[in-house]
């Protein structure tokens, strides 16, 4: 019969990274979009859509918070594409909400377009364009450039942040668990696995924030030039900090674990009862224990710091209060998390586990709970601010998902405390009992290994070597079998190894969701930023709102009638999207061969502006990104073909604001 695999403990870390792999494919599901603008444009002079009788010196924008600059963040163009713009984008009177750069003099008239590109103060990137006509509006051969991160970028730093996550928290708890608990090879290599992790995560993102800031394709990663320009700003030098940092975390993890290591503790025992005789009871390895807290804790922080500084806990208010609480939040979340996965593959394991050790952790985790549920509590009044903002934005709704995970997190915990008890009674009583029967029961197993050998030698078969390395692996393995059977009919440490199991992949979850919070939008500044669009659309003569019209149409031929309902959203000067619906005599969708939408204000003399309409579906098409440069009374002209013969042209009158 083969023998069972002499590696049995490793599955369950195989286990934790699908379920990793997973929660991350989930988010991504989700999250897979560019991330949402975390610095909103407020107001710009030109304003949006206006007529300015003389060219503008310059270019103002102003900004719901600070954002960071590079030299190409605003580019001005002319109704034939040509850059106007003076000089490098700065700050106007050093202010870092705002974005401002200077016009060549003797600028024509027509109709210019300002496309703009910048990096919100929490480190995401956000961009737009704008229109502005001097003397009188004109025919732009302009078309607003695509603000978007390039979605294989943007895939890629999205793993990049999870990763870095998932790494922090494996290596603090890991780390915390082998301190206070246990420390086994199995734990050694959870903190190692996240050491190497969050190394491998953070040099990706240095790499990719270059591409990822400046909506670049993934064949940018490797230019140097971008990767300098980040590392000048302050979420590159986050980066280049967390490296030096996991460079005295290695040093770290070799210490403890070296001080630590299963097989010497035999050895710290004989040196705890030498030095007991001698009146110094361990009073060295205290030391080393308090000084090994006292660095990782220092190494830890300043971890979590190159977080807390670069992102959302550094802008918006009270940021001297939100980022140390969110440094606590950081490493509450990974003496907890971290902690579980390290108790899980222990329990998982064969390796035997005191319970004091459970108990010591419990406390630790419950401790770290509080902490989570304080810290997060004031930030999420400091991130969304109103209880309309809770139900009413994408973050607090993120937010109500995951305060409803943490919950049941606690709840699962409660179990896995029960079972915790339950488990130090049977522990107690039995440990040593078991420890003498495995000990026989080796002895045994090493002398029937030798029997076999020499009886194999004898009728002079095999090499000797060999045959005693083979045995040993078989016998190995079959004590580790044994040993997975015994651990299995435990009924109590079973019950804590699944109660555990359920709290982590929960957990695993939760990280997931927090992961995508990082990359939302606050629900405050999501609220201003609505607040502004409403009092700047209220400065008008009308408000800005969606233009929905429905125009029958004959052609004269066979199933030549129907109606098209076309809507212009939002309809004001700038960009806009098209979309028409064709329907029959019975309100169903129907397709037509051809169908035409333009835009014509016949005041101004401009246009007729075409769409670049597509089908999206049966009687749907649509268009995107359509500009209209200035408001008024616009003639929509619609040209409906339904064969090659069969062909009518309707009009109608719409209001752009």
């Amino acid at each position: 019969m083969t023998p069972p695999t002499a590696r049995r403990p490793l599955p369950i870390s195989g286990a934790l990274l699908v379920a990793l792999l997973c929660a991350l494919l989930g988010t991504l599901s989700f999250g897979a979009t560019p991330a949402a603008a975390h610095a909103a444009l407020t107001a710009t002079d030109p304003a949006d859509g206006s007529v300015v009788k003389t060219a503008p010196q310059r270019v103002k924008l102003t900004f719901s918070e600070g954002v960071l600059l590079s030299a190409d963040s605003l580019r001005v163009l002319d109704p034939q594409g040509k850059r106007v713009e003076e000089g490098r984008a700065a700050h106007a009177d050093g202010a870092s909400d705002t974005a401002t750069v200077a016009l060549r003099g003797g600028l024509a008239d027509g109709t210019y377009t300002v496309a703009w590109q910048a990096v919100s103060a929490d480190s995401h990137p956000v961009g737009g364009a704008f229109t502005f006509s001097i003397g009188a509006p004109s025919k732009t051969t302009v078309k607003a450039p695509a603000a978007d991160v390039d979605p294989t970028v943007n895939a890629l730093y999205g793993i990049g942040r999870y990763a870095a996550y998932a790494g922090f928290v494996l290596l603090v708890g890991g780390c915390v668990f082998a301190g206070v608990s246990r420390s086994s090879r199995p734990v050694q290599k959870i903190a190692v696995g996240g050491w190497v992790t969050l190394f491998a995560s953070t040099t990706a993102l240095l790499l990719l924030r270059g591409a990822y800031t400046n909506t670049k394709g993934l064949g940018s990663v490797l230019d140097f030039s971008l990767l300098g320009g980040v590392l000048s700003t302050k979420p590159g030098a986050a980066l280049l900090s967390r490296l030096l940092l996991l460079s005295a975390a290695a040093v770290f993890l070799a210490v403890l674990f070296g001080s630590y290591a299963p097989g010497d503790a035999a050895a710290a025992s004989r040196e705890k009862r030498e030095k007991e005789r001698k009146g110094d009871a361990g009073a060295g390895r205290r030391g080393l224990g308090y000084g090994l807290a006292i660095g990782g804790a220092v190494v830890a922080t300043g971890l979590a710091a190159t977080w807390s500084l670069a992102e959302h806990a550094s802008v918006g208010i009270q940021p001297y209060i939100a980022m140390p609480v969110d440094i606590l939040h950081l490493l509450a979340v990974g003496v907890w998390l971290g902690g579980l996965v390290a108790l899980l593959v222990t329990l998982r394991s064969d390796t035997p586990i005191r319970r004091a050790a459970v108990q010591r952790f419990s406390r630790l985790a419950f401790a770290s709970v509080c902490v989570l549920v304080a810290t997060g509590t004031y930030q999420a009044w400091r991130q969304v601010g109103t209880w309309g903002a809770l139900t009413g934005t994408a973050y607090g709704r993120w937010l109500l998902i995951k305060v409803g995970l943490v919950a049941v997190v606690v709840g699962l915990a409660y179990f896995s405390r029960r079972w915790t008890n339950r488990l130090a009674d049977r522990t107690d009583t039995g440990g040593k009992k078991a420890k003498a029967v495995k000990a026989v029961k080796a002895a045994k197993a090493a002398e029937r290994a030798r029997s076999a050998e020499k009886a194999k030698v004898a009728v002079g078969g095999g090499s000797s070597d060999e045959r005693t390395a083979q045995l040993a692996r078989q016998r190995a393995a079959m004590d580790r079998a044994a040993g997975q059977r015994r651990r299995d009919a435990d009924e109590n440490r079973t019950g804590l190894r699944r109660s555990v199991l359920a709290e982590t992949g929960v957990a695993v979850v939760l990280l997931a969701v927090t992961t995508v919070l990082s990359g939302t939008q606050p629900g405050r500044a999501e609220t201003e930023q609505k607040q502004a669009a409403a009092g700047s659309s209220s400065s008008g003569a009308a408000s800005a709102g969606p233009v929905d019209v429905k125009i029958p149409y004959d052609t004269g031929g066979t199933d030549g009638r129907g109606t098209a309902r076309i809507t212009i959203d939002p309809a004001r000067s700038g960009d806009n999207t098209v979309e028409a619906h064709t329907t029959g005599p019975s309100g169903r969708p129907v397709d037509v061969p051809e169908l035409d939408i333009s835009l014509t204000e016949k005041e101004k003399k401009i246009g007729p502006l075409h769409t670049a309409l597509k089908r999206q579906s049966a009687g749907h098409w649509k268009a995107t990104g359509f500009q209209l440069p200035m408001a008024g009374s616009w003639q929509l002209t619609l040209t409906v073909r339904t064969s090659d013969i069969d062909q009518v042209t309707e009009i109608k009158n719409v209001k752009i604001n």
